[in-house]
């Protein structure tokens, strides 16, 4: 069954999940503030709307894969936004990390104007979001997963059922990502004092990816410092805002974090320190004193 579906957010993720949504057959609707963004999808098949709520009026679900929550909260209910144009009973998927409370309050809002919403926040990267195999944590209620589910299963290899009613998704989210800004943060630490003791950095990568102190975050992102690469698929400040968002959730049961606090902190200096809009891998850029691998 093809379903007129609608995106918004032709970002690393978004684009990506689109193309999939496509590959799978559905009619694909899209949004980006960034109009080039937009028209390079449709180019190869797909339909470009001129505001949130053109597409909105289109569609019977509409997923959204912007940065945080004030972005969506602007996508539904800001000029020309979603929320109002949307059909009785259609879905609206929120991919974006946010505090869990605020995906709770989102849901009854959307449900008093006779809409369904899933709580979807994603993981993977753009290249698992280009080739439809990314994870999904999703709680919804089941009306919602009836309308949406194909399409959650052309985006996704692991869709993942928390809950019927939102928050549980963006609770297990928010873990994910306390272990992937730590696990950054310690790459970081590693490398930089491989780089301070004058170990070779690609003998070093080399053995710790086929040791037992890797991490798909050390092979990951250290790959980025040996290329010196810092274009940003996932940037500094999202990990100021990420793992702020652990901190806060910690913080309302007095829950003490003391790794994510101290990774916090380093992604703060980072950013602080310039490199906020560079790959997160530049928090390896706070080390004094360390001689980093420059490009070719």
């Amino acid at each position: 069954m093809t379903v007129q579906v609608g995106l918004i957010g032709l970002g690393a993720m978004g684009l990506g999940m689109a193309q999939s949504l496509r590959r799978a057959g559905h009619t694909v609707h899209v949004y980006d503030v960034r109009a080039e963004a937009a028209q390079a999808f449709a180019r190869d098949g797909g339909v470009v709307a001129a505001s949130p709520a053109a597409l909105a009026g289109a569609c019977d679900v509409v997923v959204s894969v912007v940065v945080n929550a004030a972005q969506t909260d602007s996508v539904l209910f800001g000029p020309e936004g979603c929320a109002a144009a949307m059909k009785p009973g259609s879905v609206f998927v929120m991919c974006s990390t946010v505090e869990p409370n605020w995906s709770v309050a989102l849901e009854k809002r959307l449900n008093d104007m006779g809409l369904l919403y899933i709580d979807a926040p994603i993981s993977g990267g753009a290249a698992k979001a280009a080739s439809g195999q990314m994870t999904m944590m999703t709680a919804g209620a089941d009306a919602a997963y009836a309308v949406a589910e194909p399409l959650l299963d052309a985006m996704a290899a692991k869709v993942y059922k928390l809950g019927n009613k939102a928050g549980a998704g963006s609770k297990v989210k928010i873990i994910n990502q306390l272990l992937a800004g730590v696990h950054i943060a310690a790459a970081a630490e590693a490398m930089a004092l491989g780089l301070r003791e004058g170990v070779d950095p690609a003998a070093l990568y080399e053995v710790i990816t086929h040791s037992a102190g890797n991490s798909w975050m050390f092979e990951n992102r250290m790959a980025h410092v040996l290329a010196a690469d810092y274009t940003p698929l996932s940037a500094v400040d999202i990990f100021v805002k990420d793992l702020g968002l652990v901190l806060d959730m910690a913080r309302s049961s007095k829950f003490p974090l003391p790794l994510s606090a101290t990774a916090h902190q380093m992604f703060m200096q980072a950013s602080s320190a310039g490199y906020a809009k560079e790959d997160d891998s530049a928090v390896i850029k706070i080390f004094p004193g360390i001689e980093l691998p420059q490009k070719p």
